[in-house]
């Protein structure tokens, strides 16, 4: 018995041409495509996903977008997804999208407030359901998103801002925690590797390095501002180890940042944490395999990704805005000094 030679449509094949070939009326196609909303039985549904392979039908999205009235998709704007952390995070935040049937669409503002406008608004021309931002500014101008009518949820984010969702964890109590961490250790001077922000705020990891400081009596330790990056991080190790007042403890604002300090004492000869203690903010997984392995304030990063999608659906039914702070946890390694 001979195979029957198949007669490929002129052009792109439609929902009709796997109709036909399988047998069914176009609605059993859409019911397989769409997963419902009918069922199909199990032999129908076969006969129907061989005459797509067969074929190699392709679903129109868009117009499955306009029929629908959503693209089911979410645009992600990140500083930079080569960043461990953020590397994590837009991992879960895919994940969640996913499993409320989202497609994810991932940007980069390599922390330029330029970039990330631009991205908003390329996002927003696509007709995303949702944008969900890590922006370089604590309050980021949305106008595009706004005249689109495109629900958004701010990530990485612990300042409450009026009709606006977002998504942070308790930064300055998180902070706080890993500078009395060191506090506990016996250090009295204690250093700081802060980050750039774009804009005037003062970061919260700042503020509490302040309070943890000021509580115990102590006065403030030397501050080393660079970025939230590995070469930061190495400048601003550097910096403290040449500082008149050079600390016995340090607190970096990231994890990528404690790296590169990381580099810059191991270079000088300096024990960690025999001779500077380290700790850091992030939890990210490249805080585990360092040596020694970093005492690091971890962020829910699951809990957040999810909590963020779920933000953008509620805001799409016209839930009212949500601010969402979460606790951090001190995951304590070797850096800090303790065995």
């Amino acid at each position: 018995m001979t195979t029957p030679v198949v007669q490929a449509p002129r052009g792109p094949v439609t929902r009709k041409d796997v109709a036909r070939y399988a047998g069914v009326s176009t609605a059993v196609v859409s019911y397989v495509v769409n997963g419902g909303p009918k069922k199909v039985a199990p032999a129908t549904e076969a006969k129907v996903q061989d005459a797509i392979r067969v074929l190699g039908y392709r679903p129109n999205a868009a117009a499955r977008a306009l029929k629908l009235g959503s693209s089911e998709t979410l645009g992600l704007i990140v500083p930079d997804n080569s960043n461990p952390f953020f590397s994590l995070l837009a991992h879960a935040v895919e994940d969640a999208a996913a499993e409320r049937g989202y497609a994810l669409l991932l940007t980069n503002s390599d922390g330029n407030l330029a970039k990330e406008r631009r991205n908003v608004r390329n996002l927003a021309a696509r007709q995303v359901d949702g944008v969900l931002l890590a922006s370089v500014l604590f309050q980021p101008d949305l106008e595009d998103l706004e005249r689109a009518d495109i629900p958004w949820v701010l990530l990485n984010n612990d300042s409450e801002a009026p009709h606006i969702s977002s998504i942070g964890v308790d930064l300055a109590t998180g902070a706080q925690i890993a500078v009395e961490h060191l506090l506990g250790h016996g250090h009295t001077n204690i250093g700081l590797a802060m980050g750039t922000n774009v804009g005037n705020e003062i970061d919260g990891r700042e503020l509490g390095w302040l309070k943890a400081l000021k509580e115990a009596g102590l006065p403030e330790g030397p501050i080393a501002r660079s970025d939230f990056t590995r070469e930061g991080g190495y400048e601003a190790g550097k910096r403290l180890l040449a500082s008149a007042n050079r600390p016995t403890a340090i607190f970096s604002s990231s994890d990528m940042q404690a790296v590169g300090i990381l580099r810059a004492l191991h270079e000088a000869g300096v024990a960690v944490p025999g001779d500077i203690a380290l700790t850091s903010f992030d939890g990210s997984a490249e805080a585990e395999y360092t040596w020694p392995g970093l005492t690091t304030v971890e962020q829910p990063v699951r809990e957040m990704a999810v909590a963020a999608v779920d933000g953008i659906l509620g805001a799409r039914r016209k839930a009212a805005p949500q601010h969402r702070v979460f606790p951090t946890t001190l995951r304590i390694r070797q850096s800090c000094g303790c065995p």
